[in-house]
């Protein structure tokens, strides 16, 4: 990662990798993350998203949506809504409404996901200031099989449709690839980085940059691969 504060690099570039050693001091410290054996843990029992079409069974995702009010640094967990991204950010499967099984209430009420939210907040919420926040948390789970590659993003390059996105490995175990690459609003390479270590980060300014992550493989065939993140896309509600 350069030396430039991650707040300075997505107002110059629009994106920053931000690594893990940085990133947990950005979250507050070890202490933040009390719980993080519990929230890294809680990856294993997402179920398998379904809305994919046939021959994409390697996604596995829960999905919780919370509000913020502006200047604040605590989110509020709304009642369960499906998600919704039109076709013109997601051409594979846009345009419909999406219900994924909600993040378990022990997870969302935890220290690791309430200092990552807090970050998210303190971080993106003076880039519109008074604004209130409509927050979407996923959390993703890719597997790849012998064979099978995992896509983490099969519609491609894209735009999620919010303001700002954060996108933070929690594990990644036995796969290869799996790197994120951004683009300008015409396609053109601005960057490329891969999330190794949990905690290590991205984070967007999704109206002037898109992005995608490249499909990722096994190393050992015989056993389970897997990468697995949490995304939290945050979008500024009208006054």
């Amino acid at each position: 990662m350069s030396s430039i504060h991650p707040a300075i690099l997505v107002a110059r570039e629009g994106y920053a990798w931000v690594p893990a050693a940085a990133m947990e001091i950005l979250l507050g410290g070890r202490q933040a993350l009390g719980d993080w054996d519990a929230f890294a843990a809680s990856w294993a029992d997402l179920p398998l998203d379904t809305h994919l079409p046939d021959g994409h069974r390697y996604r596995r995702r829960r999905h919780a949506t919370l509000w913020a009010r502006a200047g604040e640094t605590e989110a509020r967990r709304e009642a369960h809504r499906p998600h919704y991204q039109g076709l013109e950010y997601n051409r594979l499967v846009g345009g419909i409404e999406r219900w994924f099984e909600p993040i378990r209430p022990e997870i969302v009420s935890g220290s690791t996901f309430a200092a990552v939210l807090a970050f998210c907040l303190r971080f993106y919420g003076p880039l519109r200031p008074g604004s209130d926040w409509h927050i979407e948390c996923h959390q993703f789970r890719i597997e790849a099989r012998p064979g099978a590659e995992g896509l983490p993003t099969p519609e491609g390059v894209h735009r999620d449709g919010v303001d700002y996105v954060l996108v933070m490995l929690v594990n990644r175990t036995n796969i290869e690839s799996g790197t994120t690459t951004v683009h300008d609003a015409t396609g053109v390479a601005l960057g490329r980085f891969t999330l190794s270590a949990p905690l290590d980060a991205a984070l967007v300014d999704d109206h002037r940059v898109m992005h995608g992550v490249t499909a990722v493989h096994p190393v050992d065939s015989q056993r389970p691969a897997f990468r697995d993140v949490l995304v939290v896309t945050l979008k500024a509600m009208p006054g």
